[in-house]
C-alpha cells in the first residue's frame, strides 16, 4: 500500500519506525476523518476519531522524502491484531496495546470459487498493461498467492469500492473461505463478470 504522510503526528512516527526497522499499526476509522479536522466545540479543538478494534501490522518497504513535510512510503501488511487498550496522545497520534492474531491458515481456492480468483488475475493483467513500467504503483504486489482463499479475498476487498465498514467486516472474518464466498456474492451483485 502506498501512503502519503504529511500530518505532523505521523511524520515523526514513520521516521522513527523506519530508522528502527519497526512496523506500525494500520487501523480503519469507524468515525472521523483520516486527516485531523479542527472542531472548536470539542475539548481539545479537534473532531473526534473512533477506531475499529482490529488492524494490521505494516512494514515499511520504501520511504522517500521528496520535500520537507512530506514522506512517500510503500508498506506491506503483515499480521492482524486486536487492540486491547488505546490512547490518543496530545498531538493526535494514537498508540495502543495489541495482541497479535495467529497467522491465517492457507485455505486453497475451491473449484466453485475459481472464477473469483481468475477474475482477479484478469484485473491484475489489465492493470499491468496500463502501467507496464509502474509495477510499484499497482495495488497488487508480488508475491501473488493465487491459490490462497484469504489472500484472494483480501485483495478483492482492498480493490472494490466498498464502504470502509463493509471492508472491515470482511477483513476481520476468521474464515478465509467464508470471506471469499462473500466477496464472490458481492461481485455477482455488482455485475462483475467472472
Amino acid at each position: 500500500m502506498p501512503l502519503r504522510i504529511f500530518e505532523v503526528r505521523y511524520l515523526d512516527m514513520i521516521r522513527r519506525c523506519h530508522a528502527a526497522g519497526a512496523p506500525f499499526g494500520v487501523v480503519c476509522l469507524s468515525a472521523g476523518s483520516e486527516v485531523r479536522r479542527a472542531d472548536p466545540t470539542s475539548a481539545d479543538g479537534f473532531a473526534p476519531e473512533t477506531l475499529f478494534d482490529v488492524g494490521t501490522i505494516a512494514r515499511i518497504d520504501q520511504l522517500e522524502s521528496p520535500q520537507a513535510g512530506l514522506l512517500l512510503i510503500h508498506c506491506r501488511g503483515q499480521q492482524r491484531f486486536h487492540i486491547t487498550h488505546r490512547q490518543r496522545l496530545p498531538h493526535g497520534l494514537w498508540v495502543a496495546d495489541v495482541t497479535l492474531d495467529d497467522p491465517e491458515p492457507v485455505v486453497p481456492v475451491p473449484e466453485h470459487l475459481a472464477s473469483t480468483r481468475d477474475a482477479l488475475q484478469r484485473v491484475l493483467a489489465n492493470l499491468q498493461e496500463r502501467e507496464p513500467d509502474g509495477m510499484n504503483a499497482l495495488p497488487l504486489q508480488p508475491p501473488y498467492q493465487w491459490d490462497d482463499s484469504g489472500w484472494v479475498a483480501n485483495r478483492w476487498a482492498e480493490l472494490l469500492p466498498l464502504p470502509a465498514e463493509l471492508k472491515h467486516r470482511l477483513m476481520v472474518l476468521d474464515s478465509p473461505l467464508l470471506r471469499l464466498e462473500l466477496i464472490s456474492d458481492l461481485l455477482d451483485r455488482m455485475g462483475v463478470e467472472r
